[in-house]
């Protein structure tokens, strides 16, 4: 960790918190003075994560299918009441979808995409921003991608989904402008983590041709992500609202 954000006394809950940019998160979240909750829906790779996090600091774990809002509002209520209050929420939990045309694609997965990369993210927004506008102070930040400014072929459910998260962040932010609480979003390409890295292996050929479009000529470090969500989420950054800031290597021309 080059620089320690000061996030001494904030409550943090961050969802997909079990692995890739979630937990390289939770550590740096954890490293700079946070209380963190970290919310996942496998049991076993959640207690694997807060074994590695327990020396860290102040932690815990959570089953949270973030796609059912009646668990998503029982979990946000339950810490909210456990540490008194929230100031971040970071949306990390989504899916990918197989590298399928569309026209091949039926309801239920392009449903999906929307229930566990869109739908999820508004109910943990939602849940939240009561208390932050309470406290005075809040950041969310949610997480997009580079398929949805650009697309990715044979993942249009995908980039269609993440383009709208784009479009809530926004949307949100002007909503909350005048309350201290800021929402922007962060809009990554391909980084290293477990989903992505399954993805790749269903088909190489698609991933290689993202690959060459990024400058740098690798995919992300899940701590360059959390590094950049930590000032994010800082005081430091108390100005920019509904923005979308991208970790591409140097890809995003926009």
């Amino acid at each position: 960790m080059a620089n320690r954000i000061d996030l001494s006394g904030r409550r943090a809950v961050i969802t997909g918190g079990s692995s890739g940019i979630g937990l390289a998160t939770a550590e740096r979240f954890l490293r700079s003075g946070a209380t963190v909750e970290i919310w996942g829906r496998n049991q076993a790779r959640l207690d694997e994560a807060l074994t590695s996090l327990a020396t860290l600091g102040p932690v815990s774990g959570r089953s949270v299918d973030v796609s059912d809002s009646n668990q998503v509002d029982a979990a946000m209520a339950d810490f909210i009441t456990a540490h008194g209050g929230i100031e971040i929420l970071f949306n990390n939990a989504g899916m990918t979808q197989r590298t399928v045309p569309m026209i091949e694609m039926d309801d239920d997965e392009w449903r999906a995409q929307f229930s566990g990369n869109v739908e999820s993210t508004f109910f943990c927004c939602r849940a939240a921003i009561p208390a932050m506008i309470a406290n005075g102070f809040g950041r969310i930040v949610n997480t997009a991608s580079m398929a949805g400014k650009e697309g990715n072929a044979c993942q249009s459910a995908y980039s269609a989904a993440k383009a709208a998260i784009i479009g809530l962040t926004k949307s949100l932010a002007k909503e909350l402008a005048a309350t201290q609480v800021t929402v922007n979003a962060i809009v990554p390409t391909l980084f290293e983590t477990p989903m992505a890295m399954g993805a790749i292996g269903e088909a190489p050929e698609v991933f290689a041709a993202i690959r060459a479009k990024i400058p740098m000529g690798r995919f992300g470090d899940p701590a360059e992500a959390a590094a950049m969500v930590a000032w994010i989420c800082s005081p430091d950054c108390s100005f920019t609202t509904g923005f979308a800031f991208d970790l591409s290597g140097g890809r995003a021309t926009y």
